[in-house]
């Protein structure tokens, strides 16, 4: 059982390292299709996507967009907040809607056609905001939306992972908060959410140092399409089977 975490631990850091998101987008849904329920995911996930933040933020912090990072505190923290509460009482599969929105948004740079539905979509940012806090309350998905509208808004690859990782560690910190708060059980042993942090550093600076320093920021956003592309095919195909 700690053996399966671990795999997957060390695949969703590895991808998180490289775009500032892939623990909760890609761990969450894995675990679940593993046999583990939501919470327990979210214990096991939350501080190792809030680490790997951390040390993203601290090399780049110069590189967020603090206006885009204002509104995603005023519009979308909130909101994950109160859905994250009343999880239990709230059923809701919208993730059809979510991967046809990724795959336009990965599409977008292909198409002129594809580009003015995109934009027309984004333009209304504070309802998307509040959507994506919605998803990420209730499904822990809400990297998906999130690296949409960054992706959207064509910036270097430095500005990406940055205003990512400032905003998804944002995510974290008040889930975990809002967890420990509310009184919910945390059935998974310490010493494995502490054995699944160490991996998920190790992964992280690895793939730091080897693949993510080497990358030119042309080829990042080729690469991050490809992974918005990816990410929204799974979610249709798990949204539909």
């Amino acid at each position: 059982m700690a053996l399966e975490i671990l795999i997957t631990v060390a695949f969703a850091s590895f991808i998180q390292s490289i775009f500032g998101v892939g623990v909760l987008l890609l761990g969450t849904p894995l675990l679940i299709l593993l046999g583990y329920n939501f919470f327990q995911a979210l214990v096991v996930l939350l501080p190792i996507s809030l680490l790997i933040n951390l040390f993203q933020i601290i090399k780049y912090h110069s590189a967020i967009d603090l206006e885009f990072y204002k509104k995603i505190l005023m519009y979308t923290v909130p909101f994950i907040v109160i859905f994250l509460i009343f999880i239990n009482n709230i059923k809701i599969n919208i993730g059809i809607f979510i991967g046809v929105l990724l795959l336009l948004v990965a599409s977008k740079d292909l198409s002129t056609k594809v580009n003015r539905i995109v934009n027309c979509f984004l333009q209304y940012e504070k309802s998307y905001l509040i959507l994506m806090g919605i998803l990420h309350g209730l499904t822990n998905l809400g990297g998906s939306l999130l690296t949409a509208i960054v992706h959207a808004k064509n910036y270097e690859k430095q500005i990406t992972r940055s205003t990512i990782a400032a905003s998804y560690a944002t995510f974290a910190t008040f889930q975990l908060a809002t967890l420990f708060f509310t009184g919910f059980e945390i059935n998974i042993k310490f010493s494995l959410i502490a054995l699944c942090m160490v991996v998920g550093l190790i992964v992280f600076f690895s793939a730091e140092k080897i693949i993510y320093a080497i990358i030119d920021a042309k080829a990042y956003r080729k690469y991050f399409a490809v992974f918005i592309f990816l990410t929204g095919l799974l979610i249709l195909i798990k949204s539909v089977y």
